[in-house]
């Protein structure tokens, strides 16, 4: 039965959806397509009409991705406005973002594997990050210009390494503080920010 073009868009929606989440848990090169497809609720052969290649998903997943985990951080600080750095850390530093291996961080969850993939790829991990940087600015105190901030940057880099770091030890003591030393850093190098200590 032919689908419509209604559908096949739906469908290659699903699946950009879907890789989004299982590539940040099994890594780029830990699940096929077959897999990938099955996990949509589609055989593989609606794949090569939907996509050019394994790697045009990857980029369009990746995209994906960054948008959702920027969606995210939009939403914590929205619920705390009056401390939009603090309402991040929250939230990324917090054993739940930890925890959250298909729905977290892309950059925590593929850095290393973006690092090794062609220009499509890190062309959507670069876009994802300078979006990262663009919403940290004003939220470090630092005025809007054409280049990332070093504040900003530091601050970024600081949260990403923490949850890198805590997911990637047995000991939970040990998991803990390093999100908790990241957060105690990134609130006390923010200028005019309050102290925080203690996770959610």
């Amino acid at each position: 039965m032919r689908v419509s073009r209604s559908q096949a868009e739906q469908n290659r929606q699903t699946v950009i959806d879907v890789a989004s989440r299982l590539f940040r848990e099994r890594g780029f090169d830990g699940i096929g397509v077959k897999d990938l497809m099955e996990g949509a609720g589609l055989t593989q052969g609606a794949f090569y009409k939907q996509f050019a290649s394994k790697d045009d998903l990857v980029a369009q997943a990746s995209r994906r991705a960054l948008e959702s985990c920027a969606n995210r951080w939009s939403a914590a600080v929205a619920a705390s406005p009056e401390d939009p750095l603090g309402a991040l850390i929250d939230f990324y530093l917090s054993t739940g973002h930890r925890e959250e291996r298909m729905d977290g961080c892309p950059v925590v969850a593929l850095g290393s594997d973006a690092a090794r993939q062609g220009i499509e790829v890190k062309a959507s991990f670069e876009a994802g990050i300078r979006d990262y940087l663009e919403m940290l600015g004003p939220w470090v105190g630092e005025a809007g210009g054409d280049a990332p901030s070093g504040k900003a940057m530091a601050i970024l880099s600081t949260m990403i390494g923490a949850v890198v770091l805590a997911r990637a030890v047995n000991d939970e003591e040990l998991s803990k503080q390093f999100l908790q030393a990241a957060a105690k850093s990134v609130m006390g190098s923010s200028a005019g920010a309050a102290q925080k200590g203690q996770l959610r």
